[in-house]
């Protein structure tokens, strides 16, 4: 057996590590994750003055029709294609974060639907729901008091 130190093991790994490139996934991961909020903004630009919907509920719809195509695109196996080729420019936070509920019920649906896309759909989306959900109440009582204080 070979023994190395972390130093010599890490050259060694570093000297097989496929090197990415760089700048080409950065151009890459602006190019579609600006596209993909191109395309919210043209939801919600249509929702607003194509159907005369109030600003709040066009941007509403427009969440949950990004929602709806991220996970649409998910369950047919091409958002894995688009994410290869873009990287972190699929994590804009509404469609990494369909991603990530429909990816988790799809990987567990073989436990059935109870045991397994029941208890494990929202094991990647958990922390970020448990964590968005306590700094929302925790600036609403800051706000709060703030306004009585103020």
């Amino acid at each position: 057996m070979i023994h190395m130190t972390p130093k010599t093991y890490r050259k060694y790994a570093d000297a097989r590590a496929p090197h990415s490139p760089l700048l080409k996934d950065c151009v890459r991961a602006f190019l579609v994750g600006g596209s993909i909020c191109c395309v919210g903004q043209g939801l919600r630009t249509l929702y607003e003055q194509g159907f005369s919907m109030p600003e709040k509920s066009a941007a509403a719809l427009t969440s949950v029709t990004l929602v709806f195509i991220a996970a649409l695109l998910t369950g047919l196996g091409i958002f894995d294609d688009i994410a290869r080729f873009a990287g972190a420019g699929t994590l804009v936070p509404i469609t990494g974060f369909a991603n990530s509920i429909v990816s988790a019920a799809i990987d567990s649906r073989v436990e059935g639907y109870f045991l397994g896309v029941g208890a494990k759909i929202f094991t990647v989306a958990g922390p970020v729901l448990l964590y968005g959900t306590a700094a929302g109440a925790l600036w609403g009582v800051i706000s709060w008091l703030l306004g009585v204080i103020f």
